[in-house]
């Protein structure tokens, strides 16, 4: 039985980088994690293959989670037990995965890879992506310890939300009872932030706008124009 939870309350940063993006394979996203204890941060959330380094980097609690694409399924946060097994075998303090009523790989269910995961993790957490108060109150009712809005505009039956959702975080935060409620989502401005405090949620997840650098200059160069002539 869990007594302590793994995760102090505050900002968590996720630091990672994925195949195609400009700082995937250099193994520097534990300096990424320094920075953001540096600056304040509670906790990391990061891929299997980083958290070691990390762990090892900053001694802060890690929220793991492995990401991989599979032809008959659109989930691809910690889809399967293969995944699972991953993070189980590393040292995260959280196992995290996809808890949308998506279909899952392989044939595989939300319902089995949770049992699974929950026979086997120990002492660790276990965290719910979701998309809708449906999939929250559904990850609650399975005993996820904690609920992340992460996957909010990310499914195809909520694409199109505007980023970050301030009415589904409060939605979230007002029906779930027991599972702690963890913010996250297209995060970027010290104002989200303020609205997002004013609801109170356990944690809160904020990864591109810290940790992407391609994504903050995008976002910069966006908003800059420019006058031919001055």
């Amino acid at each position: 039985m869990i007594t302590t939870n793994k995760l102090s309350r505050g900002l968590i940063v996720s630091c990672q980088a994925v195949c195609g993006e400009p700082l995937y394979g250099y193994g520097i996203m534990h300096l990424f994690a320094r920075a953001a204890k540096a600056g304040g941060a509670c906790g990391i959330r990061a891929l299997a293959d980083d958290i070691y380094s990390i762990k090892k980097e900053t001694g802060l609690p890690v929220i793991g989670l492995v990401k991989r694409e599979y032809a008959d399924s659109e989930i691809y946060i910690t889809a399967t037990k293969a995944e699972a097994d991953e993070l189980l075998n590393s040292e995260c303090d959280v196992i995290c995965m996809d808890a949308t009523f998506r279909k899952r790989p392989n044939g595989e269910t939300l319902e089995g890879l949770y049992s699974y995961v929950r026979e086997r993790c120990g002492n660790r957490e276990i965290m719910a992506d979701v998309s809708t108060l449906e999939e929250a109150l559904n990850a609650e009712s399975m005993g996820f310890d904690y609920i992340s809005t992460t996957l909010r505009g990310y499914t195809e039956y909520t694409a199109g939300r505007r980023l970050p959702d301030i009415d589904f975080i409060a939605e979230c935060k007002r029906e779930l009872k027991k599972a702690k409620l963890i913010a996250e989502g297209g995060i970027f401005e010290v104002s989200h932030m303020e609205k997002i405090s004013k609801i109170n949620p356990y944690a809160v997840v904020v990864g591109s706008a810290i940790t992407r650098p391609n994504v903050i200059t995008e976002r910069l160069s966006g908003a800059l124009k420019l006058v031919n002539g001055n």
